[in-house]
């Protein structure tokens, strides 16, 4: 599929997966992509007299020209019509009719929301799952993934996301990762989100696959693996990938010596009960890593 024809097709229809265990890669969408700010700054350009503007149409990846008419507006040769209302705190793509946000509710709403520092960050039921409150998600993953040294290894990421450990893993030089995201809607908005790496320009580094790490992880080869990246919804969520069989997984497809970032989060002790980051060193001590308590989650080193 050429990708210059994404932008004038629904992305509802796209997704070739259901209940495969591997995502085939398709190319992102190419479109643009516009937040409330910057239809706010388009708008003022035209009133102002302005025949273009200077801005971006990608979350502040990049900066380029879009053509200012009295009805449309023309960005690499497409013309656009100026949406009449978008609400804050959502990203909006163009479906090849209308500016559509990025959400979906299969059960759950799922979202891409924007942040302050270009790359986005999601939610699920309006609980964000990336932190961007004091930096941006991905600067965030940049030193998370920098604890496993990357370059040159085999990575096992096993909860994708967005692709944020995947695509700064790729800047760091990394070998191969291999990337499992269980839910169907984070891939789509994986597609759209301009801050997620694709497959398909990584000239084969990046295998993302559809599935459940916590069954996945049987199929892959004892020690096949160089370093981990376990970033897991919270322990209410998905319990299964904070317990000690899940911990024995990664220790078996974990080479002697690798290592691994598991992320917990901070929880406040006095409103869980618990001390989520000290329960998950003990369990990864127990299937044979030494670990001790970094950022917010746990490191690790095979024994």
């Amino acid at each position: 599929m050429d990708p210059a024809a994404l932008a004038g097709q629904p992305f509802a229809d796209l997704l070739p997966y259901r209940a495969s265990t591997r995502l085939f890669a398709v190319p992102h969408y190419s479109g643009p992509l516009l937040t409330l700010p910057l239809l706010q700054l388009i708008r003022k350009a035209r009133e102002g007299g302005a025949a273009d503007i200077q801005a971006s149409f990608d979350l502040g990846r990049t900066t380029s020209s879009a053509e200012l008419g009295a009805e449309h507006w023309q960005w690499q040769g497409q013309a656009y019509p100026y949406p009449a209302k978008l609400k804050d705190r959502s990203i909006y793509y163009w479906d090849s009719e209308d500016f559509c946000p990025i959400a979906r509710f299969n059960g759950a709403l799922i979202k891409l929301v924007p942040t302050e520092w270009g790359a986005p960050t999601f939610e699920i039921d309006g609980i964000k799952m990336l932190p961007s409150a004091k930096e941006s998600p991905f600067d965030d993953a940049r030193r998370k993934v920098a604890l496993i040294a990357p370059a040159g290894k085999t990575v096992l990421d096993t909860c994708g996301g967005l692709g944020y450990f995947a695509a700064c893993a790729l800047e760091a030089g990394v070998g191969r990762i291999i990337s499992f995201e269980k839910n169907p809607d984070v891939l789509w908005l994986r597609q759209l989100n301009s801050w997620s790496p694709d497959p398909e320009t990584s000239e084969g580094r990046l295998d993302l696959r559809h599935g459940d790490s916590s069954q996945a992880i049987l199929s892959l080869p004892d020690a096949s693996i160089d370093a981990l990246l376990h970033d897991p919804p919270r322990f209410g969520i998905a319990g299964e990938l904070y317990s000690q069989a899940f911990y024995h997984q990664l220790a078996r497809v974990l080479r002697p010596g690798g290592r691994l970032f598991h992320y917990t989060g901070s929880p406040n002790k006095l409103t869980s009960g618990r001390d989520v980051p000290r329960e998950v060193a003990t369990r990864l001590e127990k299937a044979g890593f030494k670990s001790e308590l970094v950022l917010d989650g746990v490191q690790g080193v095979r024994r």
